[in-house]
């Protein structure tokens, strides 16, 4: 070990002074250009031959992709009728509402509910309390169409994360093979898969549907995993007593046990669906991404902020929801009677849904907030954004400036200064310390793959900028969870929970 260190402060050294002393020939700084290999044209050309000309017998992939993603969208408009649209005759201005969507005080008590059910009266309130705010803000109809989106992309990347997560743990050659797609779909920039997606599925809601599901769906897949796994072996032994078939042991002894860690993963893909929101609008998904992505385009703050705080409460509400339900999962609930005496809360929904549904034909207020009734903050934050900027504008400068100057150029320079064959080595050397020959062997194809697309002067920028972020986070997340972590430091404790 004292070795080693050793050797990584030589190596160090050396490389400060090639980079500061030593004048690196130009096809040093970056790969030269007889290296690079048309990989963008090669893939756009096999992207352009899978839409237009590749088939699976009579069936074009083009065919296949578009009815796949009919079969999606049926059930998303299925939602969307219930949630924004209901039951609509006639397009355009002639169309008449033949019955509404659920109105805003049905789905705020469904909320109440659903939060009394899965913990206490206060997790209700403070959930109903938040879908109020969207209504009251104006945010309503967009945050329907984004928990539309939701309640479809959960579901489904729930249930295919469930069954991958189930065959990665009884064939182990199937965890090998998804673990490296796993990596790959949790480590590409979402807007790198968005263009495949757009191209084979087409521009609308179920193109960001589906990128939504691959965003969200590996952590699933994992949560499974560990969660089988940690099913006691007594319990197997058990099963395996009472005669239960492999299939009757997964479905009745050890997803029951597992459920609770199971509804973890739950809980992730849906707070990971939320985090795709703003992304997935940039090809058609709506509701609240849209507005945050339209006044980014207007340059209109306090909208942007408005749109974005709406996004904030549903997420809290998702996730304080998703996480009650993580505990409230194991608990049995065994109740006699008829159906409406066994699901009170069920049955007060229904209820008010159809009470405030006839009335809102009456009374609209019962099915929509009135638009008179709205508030906005939008002056209120484009004119505190604008006070900031001509008040504090010096010291908001020389804070830019600082960063730029004194940490952010010297580093980038640094990255860009290192001969490539030299910073590979570097690399290839601390893979195979770290993970041994196959880590190294790994480094060193990506590297070199990296320096044959012609993108390696924007890989060290990206480095550069990724490596100072990570640092500049543990330098400030470290000392708050050592804080928080303290007996010392009661009040961070709370904050921490």
């Amino acid at each position: 070990m004292t070795m080693w260190r050793g050797i990584w402060a030589v190596l160090a050294a050396a490389t400060l002074a090639v980079t500061a002393l030593v004048t690196v020939p130009a096809n040093l700084h970056w790969p030269p250009q007889i290296l690079h290999v048309p990989f963008a044209g090669w893939l756009s050309a096999a992207m352009k031959w899978l839409t237009e000309s590749a088939a699976l017998g009579p069936v074009s992939v083009k065919g296949v992709t578009r009815a796949f993603a009919a079969v999606i969208e049926a059930p998303y408009d299925l939602v969307k009728v219930l949630l924004v649209d209901g039951i609509t005759e006639g397009r355009g201005r002639r169309a008449t509402t033949i019955i509404p969507p659920l109105s805003w005080i049905a789905v705020t008590v469904a909320a109440v509910a659903l939060g009394h059910y899965a913990r206490n009266i206060w997790l209700g309130l403070l959930a109903g309390a938040l879908m109020v705010y969207l209504a009251v803000f104006g945010q309503w109809e967009s945050a329907m169409i984004t928990l539309a989106s939701i309640a479809i992309a959960v579901p489904l990347g729930v249930l295919g994360g469930l069954a991958l997560g189930i065959a990665a743990w009884r064939w182990t050659w199937v965890e090998r093979m998804l673990s490296p797609i796993l990596d790959l779909m949790q480590t590409i920039p979402t807007f790198a898969f968005l263009v495949p997606i757009l191209v084979l599925f087409g521009f609308g809601p179920v193109a960001a549907l589906l990128a939504t599901i691959i965003y969200a769906m590996p952590p699933m897949v994992r949560v499974t995993v560990v969660a089988l796994r940690a099913v006691p072996s007594e319990i197997l032994d058990f099963a395996n007593m009472a005669g239960c078939t492999p299939g009757q042991r997964m479905r009745k002894v050890m997803l029951p046990v597992a459920l609770p860690d199971l509804m973890v993963g739950v809980n992730q893909v849906i707070m990971l669906s939320l985090n795709m929101v703003i992304i997935a609008s940039m090809i058609g998904a709506g509701g609240l991404g849209a507005d945050v992505l339209e006044a980014l385009r207007r340059l209109n703050i306090g909208g942007g902020i408005e749109a974005g705080l709406a996004i904030t409460a549903l997420a809290v509400v998702l996730d304080r929801l998703g996480q009650a339900m993580s505990e409230r999962v194991a608990v049995a609930e065994v109740r006699r009677g008829t159906w409406w005496r066994r699901h009170p809360r069920t049955t007060l929904v229904l209820i008010v849904a159809v009470v405030t549904g006839g009335l809102g034909y009456l009374i609209p207020a019962l099915q929509d907030w009135p638009k008179d009734w709205q508030i906005t903050t939008r002056v209120f934050w484009s004119d505190l954004i604008e006070h900031i900027n001509i008040n504090y504008f010096d010291q908001l400068e020389a804070v830019r400036v600082w960063f730029l100057e004194t940490l952010l150029l010297p580093v980038k320079r640094f990255f860009l200064a290192v001969p490539w064959p030299l910073l590979l080595g570097l690399l290839t050397l601390a893979g195979g310390r770290l993970g041994g020959a196959r880590l190294a062997a790994l480094v060193l194809i990506l590297g070199i793959f990296i320096a044959t697309t012609g993108l390696w002067e924007q890989a060290m920028i990206t480095v550069y900028l990724c490596g100072l972020s990570v640092v500049i986070a543990m330098l400030i997340g470290v000392p708050v969870g050592i804080l928080a972590a303290s007996k010392r430091c009661r009040p961070c404790r709370r904050l921490s929970i």
